[in-house]
């Protein structure tokens, strides 16, 4: 499947098909990333159950602690 991430074309592998599988692709934590699918904010306890699809667009913004 491919979907736009971060206004980049990104092949996924057949078993990314969740928001909760895409930010475990790219080995990021949940409780540091805002997702946004299509426009529309995804709460965190949606990532497993929201499906992505061919052509989607997600934005995936994680925060960095630092000091």
């Amino acid at each position: 499947m491919v979907i736009q991430v971060n206004g980049k074309s990104s092949e996924l592998p057949e078993h990314v098909t969740s928001v909760a599988d895409l930010l475990t692709y790219y080995q990021l934590q949940k409780k540091t990333v805002i997702v946004e699918l299509n426009e529309q904010l995804i709460d965190k306890d949606s990532h497993p159950t929201t499906s992505l699809n061919e052509g989607d667009r997600v934005e995936l913004v994680h925060f960095v602690g630092g000091g």
